[in-house]
């Protein structure tokens, strides 16, 4: 049976923890009932309640002493209440540290405003050094634990809540930069997804639009996002880039600075605040976020229509 995301990280890493001792797993009162990281090695699992600012603040110490922090909480309470501990341990003290953020985007649903998270892509992109992830599915989750284990260097992961995917297939051990889940010719509009919801839209469109490639995208970082935008564009010039997240600080800006001669169309959440309850495709769709305005995008690229926004222009 296909896990979801944050199953799948506490799955995954519960299995490592059993051949590394150095790992430790963290929670900001997010464990529950029957965490089985807590159930297998107890004595290296720690919920420090509702203090996420203290939780970061810890994995930076345990870092420093040789061990290998795994700390999770709420998106919104990660990226944002948590802010500054994470620019000083991520950033500059560039610890090892991997911080787990389920609840992202608007995942939470029916937990409201305070519970979603929009705006945690423009805030750790802007922090130097760190791996930004947002896997799609359980195989691309278990690889990016996998490689944050190995490299001991300062990791934010970004799931949702209790979506379960089957990962899209790749070549090899490693995901590659770009996911290709459908080719076309250089003249067609290319989707790039990100993130679960992101992905799940971009397919879904990709589909009721024959013709239209599709590039998955898993991390979004300076260091791995440049190389990545390299290789769209030697394939591509018109993008339509779908992201559970502001269109501001988001993967879809940062395409569009990296491939200047490009036209990159934004599928994001809109500027209103989400403020009525319904299940996560629901508060999705009252933000601009559904397949109707992916269809409406990849229509206004392949028509040559101005992007939403877009690059410098071409000469």
């Amino acid at each position: 049976m296909t896990l979801s995301g944050r199953d799948a990280y506490r799955d995954e890493l519960t299995r490592l923890a059993a051949d590394d001792g150095s790992i430790v797993c963290l929670e900001a009162d997010l464990g529950g009932k029957g965490h089985p990281f807590q159930a297998a090695h107890p004595e290296r699992f720690f919920n420090l309640g509702i203090a996420e600012g203290a939780m970061v603040d810890m994995a930076a110490g345990l870092a420093a002493g040789g061990y290998k922090p795994f700390a999770s909480t709420f998106a919104p309470f990660a990226a944002l209440r948590a802010a500054e501990s994470l620019k000083l341990t991520l950033g500059y003290l560039s610890a090892g540290v991997t911080v787990m953020a389920p609840y992202a985007g608007v995942s939470g649903a029916w937990f409201g405003t305070t519970h979603h998270c929009l705006e945690d892509l423009a805030i750790l992109r802007s922090v130097p050094g760190v791996t930004i992830a947002a896997p799609y599915g359980e195989a691309e989750m278990r690889a990016v634990v996998r490689a944050a284990v190995r490299s001991g260097t300062p990791h934010y992961i970004r799931t949702g809540r209790n979506a379960a995917y089957d990962s899209i297939d790749w070549p090899g051990e490693q995901p590659p930069l770009v996911n290709w889940e459908f080719r076309a010719g250089p003249e067609a509009v290319c989707l790039v997804s990100v993130g679960e919801e992101g992905t799940r839209l971009a397919m879904e469109a990709r589909r009721a639009a024959p013709g239209t490639a599709h590039a998955h995208l898993l991390r979004l970082d300076h260091a791995h996002l440049s190389p990545a935008a390299a290789e769209l564009a030697r394939h591509h010039t018109r993008f339509v880039v779908v992201e559970e997240h502001r269109g501001q600080g988001g993967v879809a800006e940062g395409l569009a600075l990296l491939m200047p001669r490009c036209e990159v169309t934004s599928v994001s959440a809109d500027q209103s605040w989400p403020f009525q309850g319904g299940d996560h495709e629901e508060v999705m769709a009252s933000l601009g976020l559904d397949l109707p305005a992916v269809l409406a995008a990849v229509d206004r690229a392949s028509s040559g229509a101005p992007a939403t926004f877009a690059g410098a222009a071409a000469d």
